[in-house]
């Protein structure tokens, strides 16, 4: 993992390091995330419902509030349960444009337990901007992330 990544791993421990509220840790992750990387635009979480992902705690403009397994990036992460990463959007069979400005994406499934939680997402105006860095740097902080989820049955 790379030292960048290394740092905002610590911090994102730190972050939520005895809270257990879903929505707070989510909260902090994605404004940690949003304020420390370059070049993005968007950066949040969806969780699933049950039936589809809805918004959650995200920064950036405005997002699509509801994304069907198997759609666009989000769907195909949550279905799959496999990290996507989209260096060109526009080339991504169903795309979802919430955001026009956005042209690569990453997408991390969160599972928990055998069980979907949702989906850590961020996307970038440029083409190209996420690699396997970011996708192992990522990984581990949703990781992280998941852990506070503690046992949920």
């Amino acid at each position: 993992m790379s030292e960048q990544y290394r740092e905002l791993s610590e911090q994102a421990e730190a972050l939520v390091v005895g809270e257990s509220d879903r929505i707070a840790n989510a909260a902090n992750i994605s404004a940690l995330l949003f304020n420390a990387l370059q070049d993005v635009n968007w950066v949040g979480f969806y969780f699933y419902d049950g039936r589809e992902l809805v918004v959650g705690p995200f920064q950036g403009k405005p997002a699509c509030v509801r994304i069907a397994l198997g759609r666009g990036v989000c769907g195909t992460a949550a279905t799959t349960r496999q990290t996507q990463l989209v260096p060109d959007v526009h080339a991504f069979d169903g795309h979802i444009a919430c955001d026009a400005d956005s042209r690569s994406e990453i997408v991390v499934p969160l599972v928990h337990a055998g069980e979907l939680i949702g989906v850590l997402d961020l996307d970038s105006p440029l083409p190209g901007r996420f690699d396997e860095t970011d996708r192992a740097g990522l990984e581990a902080i949703a990781e992280i992330y998941l852990r506070t989820l503690g046992d949920r049955s």
